[in-house]
C-alpha cells in the first residue's frame, strides 16, 4: 500500500473543507481495497468471502 500525503489546500490556494478531505480519503481508500480485492481474486483464493468460515 502506498503512504501519500493528502494536500490541505485546492489549486487556487483554499483550503478544503473536512468533507472533500474525506470524500478523497474514501474514494483513495476504495481504489486501494479494490485493487487488493482484484490481487486477492487474481491469486485464485479459495472461494469464501470475508468472513466465512469453513464448515468442518
Amino acid at each position: 500500500m502506498s503512504e501519500e500525503t493528502v494536500p490541505l489546500t485546492a489549486g487556487a490556494g483554499q483550503p478544503k473543507g473536512l468533507l472533500q478531505q474525506m470524500e478523497e480519503l474514501m474514494a483513495a481508500l476504495n481504489a486501494d481495497l479494490s485493487a487488493l480485492d482484484a490481487d486477492l481474486q487474481g491469486a485464485g483464493g479459495s472461494g469464501r468471502g470475508v468472513g466465512e468460515v469453513e464448515a468442518g
